[in-house]
């Protein structure tokens, strides 16, 4: 039996579905994995240790922009040609693109299992822009979301948020074939409990986008240092090519002008979150954030928006803060408040574990996984949820 697996950036998918990867092996799957650059040559993190998996690795062509899908006929047709020749049982597809065209080529290429994984909405669901050429854009993605989603076995969500939206939409029928799962999981053997630094300091990860919330945790870095100069703000991540990316002259003016330390694309983030007291994710929307999830196994309060995919993360004033999307303010009063109570750091920090032992163990997120496609024959891949 062969699964596929269709991602969109080839230097997470170790991180983010290695575990996903290592139960399918272990029910006798043979797993490809077909990514946009996918260089198996490549000395990366994520690369080595695929191939130490002995997964299947393909590239196909695949241009991240989200507004640029008139280019990207060729992408259904190099993914259909790919799907064609691995014959594979089982496609499982994440982000929009890697579903829109993984979907559809699928289902032309009569694969009888086709899932699709929505994890995040991106732009077009959150972009206010006015502008005529941004508006056809966006409609366009979703109705190549309407056309693919119909093309797939089942609709695996994040958030009920996203289902809800996509229901009032009509890009899927309320009566379509969906699930719901805790994000992606984290592995708690991987990411466990260490000890809050001496030093108060806060700490973002992402993409250096303007949806992930980055300026305003800047802007608010901005005003805390007025008063209290010492407490540090890091970020980690790295720049797109992108309208909502934040350039490199602005991120280089804020380290310049000593606001945030940036440490760069981490290909392990464990040490950057034991060296922070509280991780913040102001994003206007997320599937469920998985930086989050690994900041709280890790033991660390979380400071996030009470927005789509993110408020699953956070009972407010438990094991951290929600704070209204866009609210500089708002992420200055959470921060304040770890000022002034230094010890609700590690209380808050222990309940952020608890959830994530309670909620994102990513070996109960998996097995709930597999089961919705049908894998562990506990439930049939036509039940309506």
């Amino acid at each position: 039996m062969k699964f596929l697996l269709i991602a969109s950036f080839p230097h997470s998918i170790y991180k983010f579905r290695g575990d996903l990867i290592k139960d399918l092996q272990k029910k006798g799957f043979e797993v490809h994995v077909a990514a946009p650059l996918l260089n198996i040559d490549e000395d990366d993190f994520d690369i080595v240790n695929l191939k130490k998996l002995n997964v299947q690795l393909h590239s196909y062509s695949l241009n991240r922009r989200g507004k640029e899908i008139f280019k990207d006929v060729s992408t259904l047709i190099e993914l259909s040609r790919l799907i064609s020749s691995i014959s594979p049982q089982y496609v499982l597809a994440y982000t929009i693109k890697p579903v829109i065209y993984g979907m559809i080529a699928s289902y032309f290429c009569r694969v009888p299992n086709r899932f699709a994984m929505i994890t995040g909405l991106g732009i077009a669901f959150t972009d206010d822009n006015k502008k005529s050429f941004s508006k056809i854009v966006n409609a366009l993605i979703k109705l190549l979301y309407k056309i693919s989603l119909k093309c797939s076995s089942k609709i695996i969500f994040q958030n009920k948020d996203d289902r809800s939206l996509f229901k009032s939409l009509k890009i899927i029928l309320k009566n379509s074939n969906t699930a719901i799962i805790n994000g992606s999981g984290v592995n708690l053997k991987d990411f466990k409990e260490t000890p809050l630094p001496k030093n108060l300091n806060f700490l973002f990860i992402g993409r250096f986008l303007s949806s992930k919330g980055l300026r305003e945790f800047v802007e608010a870095a901005k005003i805390i240092k007025l008063t209290n100069p010492q407490i540090e703000f890091s970020v980690a991540g790295w720049t797109e090519d992108s309208e909502d990316s934040i350039s490199k002259e602005e991120l280089f003016e804020w380290v310049e002008e000593k606001i945030i330390n940036d440490l760069g694309y981490l290909d392990d983030v464990r040490p950057a979150i034991a060296n922070a007291s509280v991780f913040v994710l102001p994003s206007y929307r997320e599937g469920t954030p998985r930086s989050v999830l690994e900041a709280m196994a890790m033991g660390r309060p979380v400071i996030t928006s009470d927005a789509p995919g993110c408020r699953e993360t956070v009972t407010n004033k438990f094991n951290g803060f929600l704070v209204p999307v866009g609210s500089t303010k708002e992420i200055v009063k959470a921060i304040n408040f770890y000022i002034n109570n230094p010890d609700s750091v590690k209380e808050m920090g222990s309940h952020s574990l608890e959830l994530v032992k309670e909620k994102y163990d990513v070996k109960i997120i998996n097995n709930i996984m597999l089961s919705h496609m049908g894998i562990n024959n506990k439930l049939n891949i036509t039940e309506k949820l």
